[in-house]
């Protein structure tokens, strides 16, 4: 079997990127979406997140994409320049395999590189896995938002964790 790869996503990705954030649309609570973007609009997000030169990573297998990270300022004003949020899917078939450890800390690797130095996740409905992975990671819990979303027929709350991509740690004054 081939190794996995990690490496910078290209437009041509898109379709592939587009099937897997699908699936957990359809089928999980990690995403609020009720329909995910077309494949057109993942290419012009590729294009735009590294316009930014900020990271956005697949992953592959013998040229087949198994899943996808990416990282965006995490709001627009200038005081979060160095704040990022992260986003994480991986194909059905590919979890638990250890895929998303590895792109995950790429992509705090690749963060890190490109000038973030804290790195944020919202996790949608509090997806044990995907809270599990990001613990693996070095995030910590920052903070639980209840009852803000709702989806297939059921209230659900929001996870925070927070990533210091330093190492530095917080001043807790």
């Amino acid at each position: 079997m081939a190794e996995v790869s990690i490496r910078p996503a290209l437009p041509g990705d898109a379709q592939a990127v587009c099937a897997i954030y699908d699936y957990h649309v359809a089928h999980g609570t990690a995403s609020f979406d009720s329909a995910g973007p077309s494949a057109a609009e993942w290419a012009a997000k590729i294009t735009d997140v590294t316009a930014q030169r900020w990271p956005f990573l697949v992953a592959e297998r013998g040229g087949e994409v198994l899943g996808y990270a990416y990282a965006t300022q995490f709001r627009p004003r200038a005081a979060y320049a160095r704040t990022c949020e992260n986003s994480i899917y991986i194909a059905d078939g590919a979890r638990g395999s250890g895929i998303g450890t590895r792109l995950l800390s790429a992509l705090i690797e690749a963060s890190l590189a490109c000038g973030f130095e804290q790195m944020i996740a919202v996790i949608g409905g509090g997806e044990p896995a995907s809270v599990a992975l990001h613990a693996r990671c070095g995030f910590v819990h920052a903070g639980r938002m209840r009852n803000v979303g709702f989806k297939f027929g059921r209230k659900l709350d929001t996870v925070y964790m927070q990533c210091d991509l330093t190492g530095e740690g917080w001043n807790n004054d």
